[in-house]
């Protein structure tokens, strides 16, 4: 016993010191990084904040982009659900749920709420993010669930473009052949007429307009990914406060323009609503968060785990069995994520590695 508890005692120690040791090595290295920020104005405590998590967690970014896939998944569920509110009046509800909880996180931290140099970028990022949202709700509502989350959330197809002229992101050989899985995996999955033959899933004129809607998702989803990799040096709070007040008003302008303006039931229908709004604050935080840690790509393939979900939540809650088409989709845009995730852990092994020497193709 005296062994045991002492190897147990020797590998903590042991564990603790690599941890400091890589803390310090972290520290250090942004060090001349620090120097030169100094002389342009000085980085903020977030910006360094950042650098050192992505350095000591190299994954962490993916990590919170694929829990919040789980959250943005159970909130598409729920947009499913409540058949008696109009998609767009859900929005409403959502957005509630990012901007109360923001508020009194911003206050706390005493930041500028709308601070100068960053209220152009945080304009278009509400407004993108706000109508991609909104034509995503439509989508989940008038198309099959797991269907609708593949379209909406095949954005690496477009983040990566986006981000590349943007924000000069690399964009190599790799994140090529994940964003063609990708795409296979989308045509698999929605199985467009002119490549299958089968016009029989269009001819409901509702599922069309949700098809284009969730097209159009993807595309105002995509630059909103990049917009938030932009502000960057901002707090996650306040991107969320200027964010939910923004939608708030631009989804309740919507919604009473439609005429579809009604109160939630008792019972059920309301606690769903107020479900939808924490699942959405939880969400939100977290791909916030992951996107100032991490690059935009990386973020947006992970980000696709959301399709995984959305087939569990298919069968589990619609008992909807998807056939082989969707699931063969579903597995090539599965391994799209899991060869990103390979990809952060071979760049954070040393170049002399020989799992990295052996994989090499996949650092390019």
């Amino acid at each position: 016993m005296g062994l045991t508890f002492a190897s147990i005692s020797t590998l903590a120690f042991e564990t603790t010191c690599s941890l400091q040791s890589r803390v310090n090595f972290c520290q250090n290295e942004f060090s001349v990084e620090d120097e030169e920020d100094e002389r342009n104005g000085g980085p903020s405590d977030n910006t360094r904040t950042q650098k050192l998590m992505h350095c000591c967690v190299p994954y962490l970014g993916i990590v919170l982009a694929t829990v919040s896939s789980l959250f943005f998944s159970l909130c598409s569920v729920i947009v499913k659900m409540l058949v008696d509110i109009h998609p767009m009046e859900l929005a409403t509800c959502r957005f509630v749920g990012v901007l109360l909880p923001a508020i009194p996180i911003l206050v706390y931290r005493k930041e500028d709420p709308f601070p100068r140099g960053s209220r152009l970028a945080l304009i278009a990022r509400c407004f993108v993010g706000t109508t991609g949202l909104m034509l995503s709700f439509y989508a989940f509502r008038h198309m099959p669930l797991a269907d609708a989350s593949v379209v909406v959330f095949s954005v690496p197809v477009f983040v990566a473009v986006f981000a590349r002229i943007f924000l000069k992101e690399p964009c190599g050989i790799f994140h090529v052949v994940t964003i063609f899985l990708t795409l296979i995996g989308v045509v698999l999955i929605t199985r467009p007429p002119m490549l299958f033959g089968n016009v029989q899933e269009l001819e409901d004129k509702e599922s069309m307009w949700g098809a284009i809607a969730a097209f159009s998702a993807t595309i105002f989803g995509a630059n909103a990914y990049v917009l938030l990799r932009a502000l960057k040096r901002l707090h996650f709070s306040v991107i969320m406060a200027n964010f939910g007040s923004f939608a708030i008003f631009q989804t309740m302008l919507v919604t009473f323009l439609l005429g579809e303006l009604c109160i939630p039931r008792c019972g059920r229908d309301r606690l769903l609503v107020v479900a939808l709004a924490l699942f959405s604050f939880g969400g939100q935080i977290l791909l916030t968060v992951a996107l100032q840690i991490e690059q935009a790509g990386p973020v947006a393939l992970a980000r696709t785990a959301d399709i995984v979900f959305a087939f569990i939540w298919q069968v589990m809650f619609f008992g909807e069995v998807p056939n082989k088409y969707s699931i063969s989709g579903a597995i090539l845009v599965t391994s799209s994520v899991l060869l990103t995730g390979l990809r952060k852990w071979l760049i954070a092994l040393p170049e002399q590695a020989p799992l990295r020497q052996a994989l090499w193709v996949l650092t390019r």
